[in-house]
């Protein structure tokens, strides 16, 4: 039974590339092909094939005459598509980390040349609900740490084109104003190596080998000194939201985004209606509160890339990473009117006014783009309060961003369930996924179609004609390969692969076949940072 059951789902998949190949697809062909599925699918025991494909010919007309698209024809077999990749998936164990970032999970980035070790933590500690960034490429760290802003960084000691101190002593200088962890490991455990590790600054040395769950005790003690540091340092204590000391911290995260990408940010300016009335009326206890609630308020209502900073008194700064600032405006807006809307026990209902405007010229110290923030903040309580003025010099400032997403790979149903995943991921406004599918790499590569745009590609390790690594390797040689962030498929058994695609710069590997929840996990944890 199971020769036959391979036979037929071969026949499927060639299927679906014969009919990629043509413009237009008559209707009454693909009436006969699902006619066929649904009696040979139950009889060979592919039963959730056979259901969905008869509940499928059911709705069809036998005698429809039309031509179909092939989007339509994606669209109208996608139940079945789903149904057959489902059959593959069934073998992968459960994904046991998050299904995405939600901001709580500590964001984990190692450093080390050693790819199979970088294979092996990151599956045991997503499998603890981590998010891992494994870097073989020393020079590629520092760029990650402001994409994806690491709790902690785990970095080797000796690597093959530079050591682990240089990385150390990079983190060091260039991060001075905040606190964050490293933990150096290395086989090298002498004592001299141990006190170098600390003169430089690291927070812990783990000699390898070392137990597993040791370490995952040792790294998470160092994330929580890091919260509780940040709490104490750089923590508002009232409203929990970070005080005035983050502003360059945040400000540094601003143009180092400018000068990879030259996209653009955008900061506000908050400030509560009348809250001295509060203060007079209903006493500072109850305006205490107001703070502390509006805190926690804009904290819940805007993005997890998003820093929150009490300013002073009752004026707060929001500062919106890769965000136009009517996208930004957008956001405000929406929060001003759902504060509005609510009713605090002690103090009645309050409202907030606040001021736009976008970073156009990172060079420029922070205190200006605070000034002219602060100009449209005092524009909208003229105005009337309750409501959001946009800076003059950025109302006419328009932006339409555009993210690329290539599937390369050579299976069309891989290509099927990528292109909807990604179609259906949520996205900002004024921010448009533009996906277009590849049978393999030669064909991704001679397309004008990304040249431009930042661009995701999903890319198959093993494909006709020119494979996943060689694309990849062609990929990271370009000058403007900081544009690309790809991820990787591979075959479960491939190792070798993952190997070498950590070495040449994947962004991020999953192993076929995989759980679409952990896909979707995946590509929306990527674009999150693409945005």
């Amino acid at each position: 039974m199971e020769k036959y059951q391979k036979h037929f789902l071969n026949n499927f998949r060639n299927k679906l590339e014969e009919w990629e190949a043509k413009p237009e697809v008559p209707h009454v062909e693909v009436y006969r092909f699902v006619h066929s599925l649904a009696g040979s699918a139950s009889t060979l025991g592919l039963n959730q094939i056979g259901d969905v494909a008869r509940k499928l010919m059911d709705s069809m007309d036998e005698k429809d005459d039309r031509l179909l698209t092939i989007p339509e024809l994606r669209t109208m077999l996608f139940d079945i598509i789903e149904a057959y990749y489902r059959l593959e998936e069934g073998t992968v164990t459960d994904f046991k980390g998050k299904q995405g970032r939600d901001g709580e999970e500590p964001v984990i980035l190692i450093v080390d040349d050693d790819t199979s070790f970088l294979m092996y933590m990151k599956e045991e500690l997503e499998n603890i609900g981590w998010y891992v960034v494994p870097i073989a490429n020393p020079e590629k760290a520092v760029m990650s740490y402001y994409d994806v802003r690491p709790d902690c960084a785990i970095i080797d000691i000796y690597m093959k084109e530079t050591n682990g101190f240089e990385v150390l002593d990079f983190f060091k200088q260039k991060l001075k104003q905040q606190f964050f962890p490293t933990v150096m490991v290395s086989v090298d455990d002498q004592k001299e190596t141990r006190m170098k590790c600390y003169e430089l600054g690291a927070d812990d040395f783990i000699p390898k080998p070392f137990d597993l769950d040791e370490f995952i005790v040792r790294v998470k003690r160092q994330i929580d000194r890091k919260r509780q540091i940040e709490e104490l340092v750089l923590i508002d204590e009232l409203t929990h939201v970070y005080n005035r000391k983050y502003l360059a911290q945040g400000y540094d995260q601003v143009k180092s985004i400018w000068n990879r990408r030259k996209e653009p940010s955008s900061i506000a300016v908050l400030d509560i209606d009348h809250f001295k009335k509060v203060n007079d009326r209903f006493g500072h206890l109850a305006g205490d509160n107001v703070l502390a609630e509006f805190g926690a308020f804009l904290k819940k209502n805007v993005r997890v890339q998003d820093t929150v900073i009490r300013y002073g008194g009752e004026e707060f700064v929001i500062i919106f990473p890769n965000t136009p600032v009517k996208d930004a405006y957008a956001c405000l807006d929406r929060c001003r009117q759902d504060f509005s809307s609510l009713v605090f026990e002690d103090a009645g209902s309050c409202t907030f006014s606040a001021g736009i405007t976008e970073f156009t010229d990172p060079s420029k110290p922070i205190d200006e783009w605070l000034r002219l923030a602060d100009q449209a903040l005092y524009e909208a309580k003229e105005n009337g309060r309750n409501r959001v003025e946009i800076d003059s010099k950025s109302t006419d400032i328009q932006h339409n961003k555009t993210i690329k997403v290539a599937i390369v790979d050579d299976d069309p149903i891989i290509r099927t369930v990528m292109r909807d995943i990604v179609s259906k991921l949520p996205a900002e406004k004024n921010v448009k996924y533009d996906i277009k599918s590849f049978k393999d790499g030669a064909a991704f590569l001679e397309a004008e179609w990304h040249s431009e745009s930042p661009c995701l590609v999903i890319l198959d390790g093993v494909m006709p004609k020119m494979d996943g690594l060689e694309v990849l390797e062609r990929l990271r040689k370009r000058e403007d390969s900081d544009r690309y962030k790809v991820l990787m498929l591979t075959s479960r058994s491939s190792e070798k692969d993952i190997s070498r695609s950590l070495q040449l710069g994947a962004d991020d590997y999953m192993t076929k076949p995989f759980k679409l929840l952990e896909l979707e996990a995946r590509l929306g944890q990527i674009l999150k940072r693409m945005r």
